[in-house]
């Protein structure tokens, strides 16, 4: 037998075949995974979480933001500018009628007002809050005239041709809106009917486009009611109080009614200040002024906005 021939060479061979096969095989399946298909891969969950969340919350701003966008442009539309100081003339269906100004009847005086509800004419020295005001029950018509005097839009509404829903439609335009006030008028020709001085609107639906317009175009429009810089606060021991304001009166004026002219009534001459003028001696402690109102009370005598920055 040859000299190194002690019959365990072809083992040896076979063994280091089998390394050079497993070492291969590791190469081409790191992970040790049998039937030589790719490794699977990692799918990062997370991040697609992420993601997924980002674009959820910016979807949900978008439906909640643009609806508020486009009712800002659609104030701005229907804003007072020195070129268009009346937009309202721009409405269908709004009455204009040209009242005089500061004509005061006696707490326990009528009116006999030209229309139901009425938006203009003589009315009771003490105004109706109307700081965004909701009254469940009707109130005085010769205090709510008053309110319209300075600058505030009335809402009323027929209790008894309107739905609860309809009705919460206008509570959310009016409640904590300073110069806006809501109450019932039992017996209006119509649903809805929308006051300000010298201006009237009638509506079916809350939900009517032009129920917001009047609102833009006419609530403390300097150039439409008498009192610009006048207050819609109450006044301490005034004689209206929110919570028990003067009785509404259902019935037709009687004969003794103060006519719409004010039947010789002088006009308060501290409502007819040139330019509107307000209260005199400013506003009454704890009377409300809006920065908006504020804004239009510091424009130019031509109407014009003044330049940024001044």
């Amino acid at each position: 037998m040859p000299s190194g021939s002690d019959g365990h060479g072809p083992s040896k061979k076979s063994a280091k075949s089998a390394k050079a096969i497993k070492a291969a095989q590791k190469k081409s399946n790191p992970r040790g995974k049998s039937g030589g298909g790719p490794a699977p891969r990692n799918v990062p969950w997370m991040t697609i979480g992420a993601v997924a969340v980002v674009a959820a919350l910016i979807a949900v701003l978008a439906v909640n933001l643009y609806p508020k966008y486009q009712a800002n442009e659609e104030a701005q539309r229907w804003a007072p500018t020195a070129d268009n100081p009346d937009p309202s003339d721009d409405i269908a269906g709004v009455t204009k009628i040209d009242y005089p100004a500061g004509i005061h009847v006696e707490p326990t005086q009528r009116v006999a007002y030209d229309h139901t509800p009425p938006f203009g004419g003589p009315h009771d020295a003490v105004w109706a809050t109307c700081t965004g005001t909701v009254y469940p029950e009707p109130i005085r018509t010769e205090n709510a005239v008053h309110s319209l005097e300075h600058g505030a839009v009335w809402i009323t509404y027929d209790p008894d041709a309107l739905s609860d829903d309809q009705r919460e439609v206008l509570v959310d335009k009016v409640d904590g809106n300073t110069y806006m006030m809501l109450s019932p008028f039992p017996g209006q020709d119509t649903p809805i009917s929308l006051q300000s001085w010298g201006h009237q609107l009638a509506v079916d639906s809350a939900d009517d486009e032009r129920v917001d317009q009047f609102v833009n175009a006419l609530r403390l429009n300097p150039n439409t009611h008498p009192e610009v810089g006048a207050s819609c606060s109450t006044i301490p021991g005034s004689g209206f109080d929110t919570d028990t304001p003067p009785a509404f009166d259902p019935n037709p004026p009687g004969p003794d009614a103060v006519p719409m002219d004010g039947g010789g009534i002088q006009p308060d001459p501290s409502e007819l200040v040139p330019g509107g003028g307000g209260l005199p001696g400013g506003l009454p402690g704890g009377a409300q002024l809006p920065p908006e109102l504020q804004q239009q009370l510091e424009l130019p005598a031509d109407g014009a906005p003044a330049p940024a920055g001044q």
